[in-house]
């Protein structure tokens, strides 16, 4: 065993022992004064620990030192009947406390009962009941908190669990503090019982065994039962105390005693009202006109010493943040931090700095978190740190979309000016500056705050600065959201899947396939815009397939008829009607034809003429379709589809290609025209 182990093994059966057997006085007088140490640390642990959770066993101290409290209350007890010598502490405080004086001693025991039963005790019982029930009912929210901040990738696994952890720890302390609150108020009682016990019996003693007098027993064996009740009493309080101080902390986290002055002291003009006030109090009224006035300049001169200090500070913390960037400019440039490549970065000009300014009321930065939400939810992966900085080398109202540091797009606002684009029925146009919405290149009207109720009330939709920028973001990161995959995302998602199905993650990684190739198989869906949400459905037929091959290609084709429901809910609307275009079985046919089969995987050598013909008719055909403002959606045979889509890829970005066997049964489909060669 450790030493801390049996220290305490030995504290708990010392008041066990001293229940049963009679110590000698001097033993007690160690006892008590250990005892009146112990509720000193107590107190003062409470009040520097920077954690409620720093004393989560504050409860179970609490039970131990109420015992051996008792135990000694019963020891001094038998020694006052016993023999009229409890020792010389329970005799000093008897004496000393009281003056020597009976009637004072009496009232001063009585004060403190008082202010421990009605004040501390009930107060700290009300505190520990409120805080715990607060506690119990915000767990759900704080869970979600953190399940919002895990998905969004704000934090990591480990993090989320010590979050967990913490949040579970508080609510077992709250609720057993709770508890633990009516030891102290049941050791209050305790000590009043024993106490009118000590002084019946002492008397009783004094009279029947001893032969004294009545008064001479009454004097003597009330004050020392008044010596132990105090003796016993004031560490008591200051256990209550400490009580009182762990459930009232208004921070879970602060250094008590530097808050607490800081903020009760921290304000010069209320210790210049203070002291304003007190020399008004001592010069106007009989008060002692010394005493104010001396107190009342003392306030005024700590107010002006604590204003002096505040503006030291601030200068001292502008100069120290001017020198390390003096410092951080005169070191050697570390080139490690340039090697560093964010996954995406916005940049803007000066103009657009307002909007992502937090003092200037921008809202941008909560934009990006919400776009990070939206794309979770929405395609089932994790949206890496968007990077947001201004850049002095672009016009002020112009921004640019970095992608690993390349800029894939851009676009400009203008500020305190609204976009109004017409949905394609408003007759009636409206005076502005002219421009083109930057994510979908639509014609799209500036117009200024005058006109945006006008606008509106004609049917335009009207867009302020802020969603064309995220509206434009999102759609770029929908783009290359399967670029942005790495092997480091696919084990996250593989570990969150494996706490809910250890059999299936162990049955496939990396037994029948390698953290590589399952990304390559969610980055073929999400290229095509298919949510990875439903991770288990992925897993589970990947695990059927992949016993038979390892192409991921084809396995991303099982898998998309194995999401035939989300697919279909994705591309065609229920309840209605869906036009597409099918594919001519003789195209079909020549591009299977052209399929060749190599150690890294297949590919197309198809002629070049027949592929320009097939490109021609899909242009015709997806024309088609746009011009009865419908999707481009192609429909063909499940083991042409991922070729075909790899054929048209380069030319027709927004071409949507579903095989047969991907369109649950119930979806009705009209066919507008084929695709021939």
């Amino acid at each position: 065993m450790r030493k801390a182990d049996v220290a305490v093994a030995a504290y708990v059966v010392a008041a066990f022992i001293m229940m049963i057997i009679n110590i000698p006085a001097g033993l007690l007088d160690v006892f008590l004064a250990c005892n009146i140490a112990v509720a000193f640390t107590v107190l003062f642990v409470s009040m520097f620990s920077v954690e409620v959770l720093d004393l989560s066993f504050y409860p179970t101290i609490l039970l131990f030192t109420t015992i051996f409290r008792i135990a000694l209350n019963i020891s001094s007890t038998k020694l006052i009947l016993r023999t009229g010598d409890p020792g010389k502490v329970v005799a000093t405080f008897g004496n000393y406390v009281g003056g020597g004086d009976l009637i004072i001693g009496t009232i001063v025991f009585i004060i403190l009962l008082i202010v421990q039963f009605m004040v501390i005790n009930k107060g700290s019982e009300r505190v520990a009941e409120v805080t715990a029930r607060f506690t119990l009912d915000a767990m759900p929210g704080k869970q979600m908190a953190i399940d919002a901040d895990l998905n969004t990738g704000a934090i990591d696994d480990a993090e989320a669990k010590r979050r967990r952890d913490k949040i579970q720890e508080e609510a077992s302390f709250f609720g057993s503090m709770d508890g633990a609150v009516k030891y102290v108020k049941g050791d209050a009682t305790a000590g009043l019982i024993i106490t009118a016990v000590n002084v019946i019996g002492g008397i009783a003693m004094g009279v029947l065994r001893m032969n004294l007098d009545f008064n001479t027993a009454l004097n003597k064996y009330i004050i020392l039962t008044i010596g132990d009740g105090l003796v016993s009493q004031i560490p008591s309080l200051l256990i209550s105390l400490s009580t009182g101080i762990l459930v009232t902390k208004g921070s879970k986290d602060a250094d008590f005693g530097s808050v607490l002055v800081k903020q009760l002291f921290g304000m010069p003009k209320a210790l210049y009202l203070v002291g304003a006030i007190l020399c008004l109090l001592g010069v106007i009224t009989p008060l002692p006109t010394i005493i104010f006035l001396a107190l009342g300049l003392t306030f005024i001169v700590v107010g002006r010493t604590i204003a002096g200090t505040i503006e030291t500070s601030k200068i001292e913390s502008q100069v120290e943040q001017e020198e390390i960037q003096a410092e951080e400019i005169r070191q050697p440039e570390n080139v490690n931090s340039l090697l560093q490549v964010d996954p995406i970065e916005l940049e803007f000009g000066y103009g657009i700095i307002p909007l992502a300014d937090v003092n200037q009321g921008g809202d941008l930065l909560d934009r990006v978190v919400m776009i990070r939400r939206q794309v979770a939810l929405e395609l089932g992966t994790v949206v890496p740190i968007i990077r947001l900085r201004d850049n002095i080398q672009l016009n002020p109202n112009q921004y640019i979309i970095k992608i690993k540091g390349i800029q894939v797009s851009e676009g400009e606002i203008l500020f305190d000016h609204y976009m109004a684009m017409n949905p394609g029925f408003v007759e009636e146009e409206i005076t502005g500056i002219p421009t083109f919405e930057p994510s979908f290149h639509l014609p799209a009207t500036w117009i200024t705050e005058g006109q945006r109720e006008r606008a509106e009330s004609l049917g335009y939709t009207v867009v302020d600065p802020p969603s064309i920028i995220a509206t434009h973001l999102t759609e770029i990161i929908r783009q290359h959201i399967s670029e942005l995959l790495t092997r480091q995302d696919v084990q996250n998602l593989i570990n969150n899947l494996k706490e809910s199905n250890p059999s299936l993650v162990d049955e496939l990684v990396p037994k029948l396939l390698g953290l590589g190739e399952i990304q390559k198989v969610l980055q073929n869906l999400l290229k095509e815009g298919i949510s990875i949400r439903d991770l288990l459905t992925i897993f589970e037929t990947l695990a059927d397939y992949a016993t038979t091959t390892r192409d991921t290609d084809i396995l991303t084709e099982y898998v998309r008829q194995s999401l035939k429901r989300a697919i279909s809910g994705k591309f065609f609307p229920p309840n209605e009607t869906t036009s597409v275009v099918t594919l001519d079985p003789q195209v079909e046919q020549d591009i299977m034809a052209s399929v060749k089969q190599t150690e890294t995987g297949a590919y197309l050598n198809l002629d070049p003429e027949k592929t320009k013909a097939i490109m021609d008719s899909v242009g015709n055909e997806v024309k088609k379709l746009e011009d009865l403002g419908k999707n481009p959606i192609i429909i063909t045979s499940p083991i042409v589809r991922m070729y075909f889509k790899r054929l048209t890829e380069d030319y027709f970005k927004d071409l949507i290609v579903v095989s047969y066997n991907e369109i649950e049964a119930n979806i009705e489909l009209q066919s507008v025209g084929m695709v021939t060669a």
